[in-house]
């Protein structure tokens, strides 16, 4: 026969994010709460300071949970989580909400400064994709924010409202270098050199390595081109081109004289390869193009007339030398760049960051900019807790995603004993992840 189960209340403090305890310690290695504190509004002060809020908002985003009612959950143990995450309080919903509002349009340069810090303080060494090339990839996502009336909110090219904010990656481990928050409506290239600037000049900062920015054909400007020349931000890329009114079959005839490559995959299927080189102002660039001409579809329907699928690439990648760079290792580098997908969908789903919790445009670019800190520290959490093979894990993996990370080294249980001035935070036996934990925290806290 069963037996009963029973519960009962317990006076020992036990707490459930138990990793927001490295989560703090991450963020002290910036200068994050000193400049957010000098920020001034023209609010009545309080006690609560800017960084309690922003400390709170940045904790609470590590958990997955992206609302302003979320920070209740808080003030059960209010001195615990003002101790690990380095506040001095914890603001009540309705101020949250109200200093965020007054705070935001200050705090957009100290949030993007302090991510770069966080990434530089913390020594990551974000993995090259191509010899010693660090890829940094940028796309515009849409984020699903229908049926609200929030400011910005627009109609977006996936057929939804909501807005397209623009993030950027660095490495192949998919380190946020930054991003900005846009209407829905806004078209990807409308200032988005100036952005580019930011990051390249940020990643330079992390990495001494050469630097491969990738786009797509959205991206398809003479502005990005001559950004990657300038001194300051010189980078390597590769930018998919936007044939706009090129013929396909200009390119095929092309291919057919010039090609240095051409398979045949199966039957009725040729794909040429190659490269050349157009003017852009006084600049030679090279174009690596493929071209797929199809005359038998590959359920056996003989075509009438050849199908075209072609695609071009600009890239800054030699073409001759020895670090000569093939047209087949230009294509498949731009088609990794889709990864960058996957760290979309991790911000969106994993981090609940897609439904922006306030009204106010600002308010709302400032929330994003908190979610890719939180974004980064769960990330280096989780690229360090694969240096060893302590934790339980179905097969090897590069990457450690941000749903298991939250899952298992964020909401860890701990049981917190005050002893000799000290604070520990116990783990308990049964946990298949207390080892790497507590690997995990010593090696970032420092």
């Amino acid at each position: 026969m069963k037996k009963k189960i029973v519960v009962r209340y317990g006076k020992e403090q036990l707490i459930t994010p138990g990793g927001l305890a490295t989560v703090g310690a991450l963020l002290s290695q910036t200068n994050l709460y000193e400049q957010l504190d000098k920020v001034k509004t023209t609010r009545r002060e309080t006690k609560i300071k800017n960084s309690d809020v922003v400390g709170a908002h940045i904790g609470l985003l590590c958990q997955g949970k992206n609302d302003y009612a979320a920070i209740n959950e808080l003030k059960e143990e209010f001195a615990y989580y003002t101790l690990i995450l380095g506040t001095s309080g914890i603001a009540s919903e309705e101020t949250q909400r109200q200093r965020m509002d007054a705070i935001a349009p200050q705090i957009t340069s100290i949030l993007e400064s302090a991510n770069t810090q966080l990434l530089t303080n913390t020594s990551i060494k974000p993995t090259p994709c191509f010899r010693n090339y660090v890829p940094i990839d940028a796309d515009v996502t849409p984020f699903d924010n229908s049926n609200s009336k929030k400011e910005g909110v627009s109609w977006t090219y996936k057929g939804f409202k909501g807005y397209a904010p623009i993030l950027a990656y660095i490495g192949e481990e998919g380190y946020s270098l930054g991003g900005e928050l846009r209407t829905g409506s806004q078209h990807s290239q409308c200032e988005t050199p100036a952005f580019l600037e930011k990051i390249i000049k940020s990643a330079k900062k992390i990495t001494p390595s050469p630097l491969l920015l990738r786009l797509d054909s959205g991206f398809d400007s003479t502005d990005n081109l001559n950004l990657c020349y300038e001194k300051s931000t010189r980078a390597d890329f590769i930018i998919k081109r936007n044939l706009r009114s090129e013929s396909p079959y200009d390119w095929l005839a092309e291919a057919l004289e010039y090609a240095t490559d051409i398979t045949k995959p199966r039957e009725g299927k040729t794909v040429y390869t190659g490269s050349t080189h157009r003017f852009v102002g006084n600049m030679e660039v090279r174009i690596v193009y493929e071209v797929a001409e199809r005359t038998i579809l590959p359920d056996g329907q003989i075509l009438l007339e050849p199908q075209l699928d072609v695609a071009t690439y600009w890239t800054s990648l030699p073409i001759d030398g020895e670090a000569a760079v093939t047209e087949g290792e230009v294509i498949q580098l731009y088609r990794d760049h889709a990864t960058s997908e996957q760290f979309h969908s991790e911000i969106k789903t994993d981090m609940d960051l897609e439904r922006f919790p306030s009204g106010v445009f600002k308010t709302n670019a400032a929330i994003l900019l908190m979610g890719l800190i939180a974004y980064n520290i769960l990330r280096i959490m989780g690229q360090e807790s694969l240096t060893k093979d302590d934790a339980p894990r179905k097969r090897t993996v590069k990457r450690r995603r941000i749903k298991t990370v939250i899952q298992n080294l964020i909401t860890i249980a701990v049981r917190v004993v005050h002893h000799a001035r000290q604070v520990c935070l116990s783990l308990g036996r049964s946990n298949a992840w207390r080892f790497t934990f507590k690997r995990v925290h010593e090696a970032l806290a420092g």
